[in-house]
């Protein structure tokens, strides 16, 4: 992940202040794989073992641009390239013996598995190896096409309307979209792929998404900014009716997580552990995913009793959830619990629990146990 950009000014921008994520010059020679790149089995207990493959982003394209440096153009945009690349390379390195690839992101990572998982399954079934399953495990990458709460000028990725800013995207970096997603839409349309529950409907290959209802660059880009100063209530009914609009989006979605925290990213983190929705961690979520696909495959029955794999949590606020990760003030750096959290966006707890029919004391009673 890393966000993208989608003209000449934005991507020397970038270029000046994170090269990184433009150009692999300065990458570091080694990296410690975290949370599900992680082969310490208490940190990571059922992947620990498996062989992973780091693939760093530095196309800024979100993983779907095919075209080279030219006269026209300074920069290349090479994502789809690069991981088809990489998936040629592996073959000859024991991927050809697989029994299952799993294709996972965060962010613009997990936008990019939705985009490239089933061209990953039809490069492996052209090349002859009918045998390796492909999934995708896409975090954090299911982004809401959906009105500002603030309209801005679309100046950067930041301020950018996300619809605006890929629909400029896709041209400057000749982005491809699969080409079943493509044929749901008119031609200039394709940007709609780039939407999670857009594209997820078209695609043939199982995907496990994992989306923080609440999610921080989500927020971003809706222009609602989070900073020392309390909530005005149009943006607390805001952020409450995106976690709806979330929530709705992923209801026919067969294997979710879905946590009703104000987060971003989380299966590199190696907290990934500790994130619960209805008593189901992540790990085991993905684990009872992962026996779901090799079961069903046995006999056709899929759900396995005491196996959950399509959680998403039902309270409608931000961090109502009491396993979600601790919240830094910005401003003192200090930790904060959930009603501490609350006051600081704002939440005015008499009125709240006037609205939900309870005493004041009975409401802040459930919010700090988390029911």
């Amino acid at each position: 992940g890393g966000w993208y950009c989608f003209n000449r000014e934005n991507c020397d921008t970038r270029y000046d202040t994170m090269r990184r994520l433009m150009s692999s010059r300065e990458w570091p020679a080694t990296r410690v794989g975290t949370g599900i790149l992680s082969s310490q089995p208490e940190e990571n207990p059922h992947w620990w073992n498996a062989n992973m493959v780091f693939i760093p982003y530095c196309s800024s394209d979100v993983w779907s641009g095919a075209s080279s440096k030219s006269e026209k153009n300074e920069y290349a945009f090479m994502g789809a390239l690069i991981i088809q690349e990489v998936i040629k390379e592996l073959v000859g390195k024991g991927l050809s013996t697989a029994k299952v690839l799993l294709l996972a992101g965060s962010s613009a990572g997990g936008t990019g598995v939705l985009l490239n998982v089933d061209r990953v399954a039809e490069q492996l079934e052209e090349m002859g190896y009918q045998g390796i399953q492909v999934r995708g495990l896409a975090d954090s990458g299911w982004f809401l096409d959906n009105k500002q709460y603030r309209r801005t000028d679309c100046i950067d990725t930041i301020t950018c309307a996300p619809t605006e800013a890929i629909r400029r995207g896709i041209r400057y970096w000749n982005g491809v979209v699969p080409e079943r997603c493509k044929l749901q839409f008119k031609e200039g349309e394709e940007w709609n792929c780039f939407f999670g529950y857009k594209i997820y409907p078209t695609l043939r290959c199982p995907v496990f998404v994992v989306q923080w209802l609440f999610d921080e660059a989500q927020l971003t880009v809706d222009n609602v900014h989070l900073t020392g100063q309390p909530v005005q209530e149009g943006q607390w009914l805001y952020i409450q009716n995106l976690g709806r609009e979330l929530r709705n989006t992923l209801k026919d979605v067969t294997a979710s997580f879905a946590p009703a925290c104000l987060s971003h990213e989380i299966i590199t983190r190696n907290h990934w552990t500790d994130i619960q929705v209805k008593g189901t961690s992540l790990p085991r979520a993905l684990h009872c995913w992962d026996r779901s696909l090799h079961e069903s495959n046995k006999n056709g029955k899929v759900p396995l009793k005491g196996c959950p794999i399509h959680l998403i949590d039902s309270c409608p606020w931000p961090h109502c959830n009491p396993s979600c990760p601790t919240i830094r003030d910005q401003f003192t750096g200090q930790d904060m619990n959930v009603i501490q959290f609350l006051m600081h966006m704002g939440f005015d707890v008499q009125k709240m629990a006037q609205q939900q029919g309870l005493e004041p004391s009975k409401l802040l009673g459930m919010l700090s146990s988390g029911n």
